[in-house]
């Protein structure tokens, strides 16, 4: 392979810079990558899960609040910065966590969390083939069968060939799933409202509410923040391919807000007068054989292509961040390793649906804190300027080198957050302070992170800031 070729490869599959000429992608591009990314099936989850709390018009409501707050700081943490260097964000946050320091966050975290998001995409394209092989065979599997696992697992498989291929052909594919997509979403709409009635729609009442309304609404506003936020993880990356900052922030937000909020709306409407939000389930019933094989078939491969962009992020995270260790394993085998987790869980199919608001919820405590850093370290410690030489010779060169590779004022600051989310809401018992009713608990933990990194920073480190 020639010298060029290996820069090349490593712009693409490794942790350099893209250059100008070689960011791909048009906002059209980024639009269609971010509304695949959207209406994967577990946007049809989040709303059913939402159904638990409120009805319709009230979870239309927490909906649009919540994903609009979380899109808001999440779009605004990763894509300015990862789109206007053209480098991925993780190695943008040594500046805010030290070299170590984003090993640590990655490692934790973010792995944590893509690996649960993947986990999810896969045992929904498995019972989505579960169901196409009951209809086509006059048979009824069962939800959580042995089936679900083997689509499951022949999805992951289809998601790493995908992915080796790097992320061009992501976004070739994202052009002709993302419009399926939104055509079969209106067509779910339409098929609900047909064959049930929109006064049945709208006098539905929540499935397992709380006896508080006001605590039912405010959960179901922070659990869609949660969701609004869970897309940090990905997006700077996928932004560094854009060719301008209108060609990457604007489709973000756009597209990952009204995509998301449809499909959630359409998995809502679903779980409140079938009981049961996930197409895999309801679509063969309604829309009939022919339709509905059509749909699971397009859903089962626009979950393959979601799974495809979300591991795409997380693998150059996690070989910026393991220093030499990883840099040279080929990225056919990273991404193989990647998959070994979500495959495992794919034979505990169940637990990954039982478990989805706690995982969402918890996830977001820590992500919603590592927003609340990064906006407060690029905004307005860095003042939007940072080094690109300096951030790619880490703990060998001066700005952003700490001891032991660690910015402690960032570590802590997460921390800090995330513990006052859960002070706020607990997800796992359902406790919650006074104040939760009144404030939530994403925005805050967010700003508490960024004010306490801040004045860590100007304690621990402020020479730092005059070099």
């Amino acid at each position: 392979m020639s010298r060029d070729s290996e820069l090349a490869r490593e712009h693409i599959y490794g942790t350099f810079p893209l250059l100008r000429s070689e960011r791909t992608w048009s906002g059209w591009d980024f639009t269609w990558v971010n509304t695949a990314l959207a209406i994967a099936t577990w946007a049809f989850l989040v709303g059913g899960s939402t159904a638990l709390l409120v009805g319709f018009a009230d979870g239309v409501a927490a909906m649009i609040i919540g994903n609009a707050i979380g899109l808001c700081f999440m779009v605004l943490a990763s894509i300015p910065a990862s789109q206007r260097f053209g480098a991925e964000q993780y190695t943008l946050l040594r500046g805010a966590f030290g070299v170590v320091g984003v090993g640590l966050i990655v490692f934790t975290i973010i792995l944590i969390t893509e690996m649960g998001w993947s986990s999810l995409l896969a045992v929904m394209a498995g019972r989505a083939t579960s169901q196409v092989a009951g209809t086509m065979l006059g048979t009824e599997f069962d939800q959580y069968g042995p089936l679900v696992t083997i689509g499951g697992l022949a999805a992951i498989g289809i998601a790493w060939f995908v992915l080796s291929r790097g992320p061009v052909t992501i976004g070739r594919f994202n052009r002709f799933v993302a419009p399926g997509l939104a055509i079969i979403t209106v067509v779910m709409m339409i098929v609900l409202i047909t064959t049930t009635s929109w006064d049945t729609l709208r006098e539905a009442s929540p499935l397992a509410p709380f006896d508080d309304e006001t605590l039912n609404f405010m959960v179901a506003v922070e659990f869609n923040v949660g969701v609004g936020v869970s897309w940090y993880p990905v997006m700077g990356s996928l932004a560094r391919m854009t060719r301008s900052r209108r060609a990457a922030v604007w489709p973000a937000f756009g597209a990952l807000f009204l995509a998301t909020v449809i499909a959630q709306a359409v998995g809502m409407a679903a779980a409140l007068t079938l009981g049961d939000s996930d197409p895999t389930y309801w679509m063969v019933p309604l829309g009939g054989p022919i339709l509905g094989i059509a749909v699971l078939i397009f859903i089962g491969f626009a979950n393959i292509t979601s799974m495809s962009s979300i591991v795409y992020s997380t693998i150059l995270a996690i070989r910026q961040s393991s220093g030499h260790l990883l840099s040279d394993v080929p990225w056919k085998y990273l991404t193989a390793g990647f998959f070994v987790l979500p495959a495992v869980l794919t034979f505990f199919p169940q637990f990954m649906y039982e478990q989805f608001m706690i995982f969402v919820s918890i996830s977001g405590a820590f992500l919603t804190s590592i927003c609340g850093v990064a906006l407060a370290d690029y905004f307005v410690l860095r003042r939007q300027s940072m080094d690109l030489r300096e951030l790619h010779l880490g703990g060998h060169g001066h700005l952003y080198a700490y001891a032991g590779g660690i910015n402690w004022a960032g570590i802590g600051s997460v921390l800090a957050g995330a513990a006052f989310y859960l002070w706020l809401y607990n997800p796992v018992t359902l406790e919650t302070n006074a104040a939760f009713s009144v404030i939530t608990a994403s925005l805050p933990a967010a700003v508490l992170a960024a004010i306490v990194y801040l004045l860590a920073f100007r304690l621990l480190y402020a020479r730092h800031l005059t070099r």
